[in-house]
């Protein structure tokens, strides 16, 4: 297996030293958003198509990109004007703003409870949003700068990640109250995501770790040495694998989860830190801020 380049899409311009955030995809079309923080908009690339199909402007220092699949909604965090942007995923208009703090950044999805998760990075507090009545139902203290979050469906809860102290921090889904911290031994926990078939977490760290952690105790089972200091990661479960973005030297770092070694590493561009996966296609999204373009890879 290994990830092949299949096309290279432009995208708007920035000023120099800006860049993008944050990507996801709705899966039933193929349509991605990522946030263009340099341009305070979010871009709309037509996967099918393999072209920009729009920008959503109106979100300042956008950050934070989450799909809601079955909801056809995406959420992206505007984290200069302290507010979220609902936006439909067919149509790419905004449908809702809600209020959520100062620097909303990273989200994560209740499904169940129709409940967006908002971690801010200002005042280091998670926020509960019941999206349909546009209001903040429960807002949680966290012991530091959060980073990424998920939802795990097995255990009804959601997971941040915590800069300093280094840990995991493990939040009821129903009420957002603290249930219980993971630490982690390598620095500063960025990336998250879950491999649940398993049982396993995945931190990507600024210490250049990725660390597999036990879903049900939290300890950890097994690290790998990645290139760099890391951001975004997305894992395929299709194919056993980890997609971990480092903005310098400027690679895209992949786990095989299964043996947890470095599988492969390809060269992207110095800053690019964020991608999206589309599972569906099997295909993987770069964001190059200095090119200003998208480059997307497929599995083969």
């Amino acid at each position: 297996m290994t990830l092949v380049p299949a096309r290279s899409i432009p995208l708007p311009a920035h000023p120099a030293g800006g860049g993008f955030d944050h990507g996801d995809v709705d899966l039933q079309s193929g349509r991605v958003f990522v946030a263009h923080t340099a341009a305070g908009t979010v871009e709309v690339i037509d996967g099918e198509r393999g072209l920009h199909s729009g920008t959503i402007p109106g979100c300042p220092e956008a950050s934070g990109v989450l799909s809601a699949q079955e909801e056809r909604l995406v959420f992206v965090a505007a984290r200069a004007a302290g507010k979220i942007l609902v936006v439909d995923a067919m149509s790419g208009d905004v449908v809702k703003e809600v209020a959520v703090g100062p620097k909303p950044n990273g989200l994560a999805w209740d499904p169940r409870r129709k409940r967006l998760l908002v971690a801010d990075v200002q005042d280091f507090r998670a926020r509960l949003v019941g999206v349909s009545a546009g209001a903040i139902v429960a807002d949680t203290a966290l012991p530091g700068r959060p980073r990424w979050c998920v939802y795990d469906a097995r255990a009804d809860r959601f997971l941040v990640n915590i800069r300093e102290p280094a840990c995991v921090v493990v939040l009821a889904a129903g009420t957002a109250a603290l249930q219980g911290t993971w630490p982690v031994s390598s620095a500063g926990p960025h990336g998250l995501d879950l491999d649940p078939e398993h049982g396993r977490a995945f931190a990507a760290c600024d210490g250049g770790q990725v660390l597999a952690l036990d879903l049900t105790t939290g300890g950890e089972l097994a690290g790998v040495a990645i290139a760099g200091v890391p951001d975004a990661i997305w894992y395929n479960a299709e194919r056993a694998r980890l997609y971990v973005a480092i903005r310098e030297p400027g690679v895209v770092d992949v786990i095989d989860t299964q043996e947890m070694r470095l599988a492969e590493e390809l060269p992207t561009e110095r800053g690019a830190h964020t991608t999206a996966f589309d599972r569906n296609r099997q295909l993987l999204y770069v964001f190059l801020p200095n090119s200003s373009r998208a480059a997307v890879y497929e599995e083969t």
